[in-house]
């Protein structure tokens, strides 16, 4: 019989617990027993933060990670997986390939830093909860005493999150071709098992003006600063026509060089944020239009250039994130209540593009701080001993989840029936396998 059909065990076990409970057992169970190991790799990474494409030492701790998991050899590590960065560690019990199709599930890893404050938004804990999620289901299946079912077990380390968008990146690649379902979780002040993560696109701005004597002859000049802060001005003007869910943030990053020279150049830097990508260009068109009319007023020529990527929404997935929550409750997480998950407030994330192309989770969890992202309080959580036990928990909820889906085939077709749902409301289509 197979664990997901819930009988009560015999022999040993516990009376009146299912077989994929004590599986889930032994999932936490391996979790615990790497603690040690998934808390140095957790510290390594914190400890020499590197910025976004440039990850080199953390690709290394990770790749050799699951190089020297024991037994030796029993994951095929694939490192500078597609980006320099970027690794592929897979595992599956015996025979799992020679199976038609085996069931693929996707672990994330991520673990870039932010210049300047280190790992203030925790990524050293993201790649260690993947890592410790995937172990946690390895070990559950290791345990079975029969054929363990056609899985692999794929650990996906993602860089440039914080700039650039890695995954992005790895799915062009096809890096997620075939994956069934993904999991991550971030670091956060609250636990929810989704948070509304929006759309973002990213602009760079330059005018080109004319170089004068500020004093001697300043009407021979064409002052791109002015262009600059008429467009800061007009975007702060278009504020009040704006839906309360849209976000602009930007900055002036070069406005000249001298007081008396009329600067001949400057370079504005914006993100624009909107909870959809339906809704997205229609907040980018109104900004490009903001950035046109300050060249125009100027006499300056204007130069407007995209991201390398849009970020898109994280799309929800109910039935994925409803099993994350009955596991989680388990262990005794307390969660923020569905209205206060669906209505909170959040940022954006390349995981968003992801969850356009195979279903995904990307809950958020609590690790011992009332401190916000991005401040250096909360680099100094991020790397706490305190940490550990929260990370660790969540990781262990989302192996429970992952072996819930393993076990239960309805409950895969529900997740897939919910992604190409999403994905029709949003006007999408899925084109990965």
């Amino acid at each position: 019989m197979r664990p997901g059909e819930e009988r009560p065990v015999d022999g040993g076990a516990r009376a009146g617990v299912s077989e994929l409970e004590l599986l889930k057992l032994r999932a936490a169970e391996r979790i615990d027993e790497a603690a040690e190991r998934l808390g140095a790799l957790s510290r390594a990474i914190w400890s020499e933060p590197e910025l976004a494409y440039e990850e080199h030492r953390a690709h290394g701790v990770l790749t050799r990670f699951f190089e020297c998991e024991p037994p030796a050899a029993s994951w095929t590590v694939q490192p500078h997986y597609h980006l320099a960065t970027a690794f592929r560690a897979e595992w599956g019990p015996p025979g799992a390939g020679a199976t038609p199709r085996p069931l693929q599930l996707g672990f994330l890893c991520e673990y870039d830093a932010l210049p300047g404050i280190g790992h203030a938004c925790g990524h050293n804990l993201i790649a260690e909860v993947g890592a410790a999620a995937a172990l946690g289901v390895k070990g559950a299946l290791e345990s079975l005493p029969g054929p363990a079912p056609p899985v692999k077990v794929i650990v996906l380390g993602t860089p440039a999150e914080e700039d650039g968008g890695g995954k992005i990146d790895l799915i062009e690649a096809g890096a997620f071709k075939n994956l069934d379902v993904v999991f991550m979780a971030h670091p956060s002040q609250e636990n929810a098992a989704y948070l509304p993560d929006v759309a973002e696109h990213d602009m760079t701005v330059k005018y080109y003006g004319k170089a004068s004597h500020a004093a001697a002859y300043p009407w021979e000049g064409l002052n791109a600063l002015d262009a600059a802060v008429l467009a800061y001005n007009n975007l702060s003007v278009l504020r009040q026509q704006m839906k309360p869910t849209w976000r602009v943030h930007g900055i002036i990053k070069n406005g000249g060089v001298k007081p008396n020279i009329i600067p001949s150049y400057s370079e504005l830097i914006y993100y624009f944020r909107a909870p959809s990508m339906k809704e997205l260009p229609v907040l980018t068109k109104k900004a490009e239009d903001c950035f046109r009319a300050a060249a125009l007023a100027t006499g300056c020529t204007v130069e407007i250039k995209g991201g390398a990527h849009d970020y898109y929404n994280v799309l929800p997935n109910k039935s994925l994130w409803k099993v994350y929550i009955e596991n989680g409750k388990k262990l005794g997480i307390e969660f923020i209540s569905e209205d206060a998950m669906l209505n909170g407030s959040s940022g954006s994330t390349d995981f968003g593009n992801v969850t356009f192309v195979v279903p995904g989770i990307h809950p958020y969890f609590y690790i011992g701080t009332d401190a916000l992202n991005h401040t250096e309080q909360y680099t100094e959580a991020a790397g706490s001993q305190e940490a550990q036990s929260y990370t660790l928990r969540t990781a262990k909820a989302l192996a429970m989840t992952a072996l819930d889906i393993i076990f239960k085939p309805e409950l895969l077709e529900r997740i897939k029936e919910d992604f190409k749902l999403k994905l029709q409301e949003e006007g999408f289509s899925n084109t990965v396998e």
